[in-house]
């Protein structure tokens, strides 16, 4: 059953492509939490179709905590752009960062890329074409690989602001490479515990999680009134809306990043997070 909800949805990514047109206002302003609300309610009633169960209607908290950690993951994000500059929002800048309306519609628009990718990987999950992926090599976890992981994770952090127009591509790096072994070693959900059994089917529908969304992201970008804009030194070639080609494989492992924070969050022995702890499972 299709829920009624995801037809809401559909109707919300529909005036929002109108709208591109049209530019009524307020709505051509707020496109991207229109678009991209539209867009989880669409693929959460998809999910529930093919699986018969959502996050909206069988895990509403999560749902609703998505939507919070996401937005503190994308300041995170935007804090390390103040490093390596390689996007801005135009005449928006200004107001993003001192504050006011633009920092809370800019922390709502945040707050769908969560969510957005987790409900695009479950809806990939859940179609059948993907269960003929098999690839049953499996990788052999020692401490050295993990604590190699950690260094070189932490390692990106400070290339990032010692030498930006060289290591800006590791932002989409860094977090996997130095939560994911963490994760590991706590028992927590990891990346690294999904291909150590062999199980790279798992990796691979997430990275291309990232990508559906990042196509979005790009597409829906460039017909707007409020852009952002990209300012990547020796790779701004070839683009694709407003993304450089090469700039959408940074995606892939935005999406292994995402998962990567979302279950360190998950795992810390915060009061709120007991009870979930207890039967925290290896799904996004």
């Amino acid at each position: 059953m299709f829920r009624k909800y995801g037809l809401l949805g559909i109707l919300m990514i529909l005036f929002v492509e109108l709208n591109f047109l049209l530019k009524i206002q307020p709505f051509a302003h707020w496109y991207f939490q229109i678009a991209w609300l539209g867009y989880i309610l669409t693929i959460d009633a998809l999910n529930y179709r093919l699986r018969g169960k959502s996050l909206l209607m069988n895990k509403t908290k999560e749902f609703i905590l998505l939507f919070l950690i996401g937005a503190a993951f994308w300041w995170i994000f935007e804090f390390l752009n103040y490093g390596v500059g390689n996007w801005d929002y135009g005449s928006l800048d200004s107001g993003l960062r001192a504050g006011g309306l633009n920092f809370w519609r800019a922390t709502i628009a945040f707050s769908t890329v969560l969510p957005a990718v987790v409900e695009t990987f479950h809806l990939l999950e859940g179609m059948h074409v993907w269960k003929r992926f098999h690839y049953r090599r499996y990788l052999h976890v020692t401490p050295q690989l993990l604590h190699g992981m950690i260094y070189m994770g932490i390692l990106s952090f400070l290339l990032i602001f010692l030498i930006p127009k060289l290591a800006f591509p590791l932002v989409w790096l860094a977090f996997f490479l130095l939560l994911d072994p963490l994760n590991y070693m706590h028992g927590a959900p990891s990346l690294i515990r999904h291909v150590q059994h062999g199980n790279w089917r798992f990796l691979v529908l997430l990275g291309i999680a990232g990508l559906v969304c990042g196509f979005f992201w790009e597409f829906w970008n460039y017909w707007s009134i409020n852009k952002w804009f990209y300012n990547i030194p020796y790779l701004g070639f070839l683009k694709i809306f407003e993304m450089p080609i090469l700039g959408y494989l940074g995606y892939i492992p935005f999406a292994w990043e995402l998962y990567a924070m979302w279950h360190f969050v998950m795992s810390l022995h915060l009061p709120w997070r007991k009870k979930a702890n207890a039967s925290a499972s290896s799904e996004f």
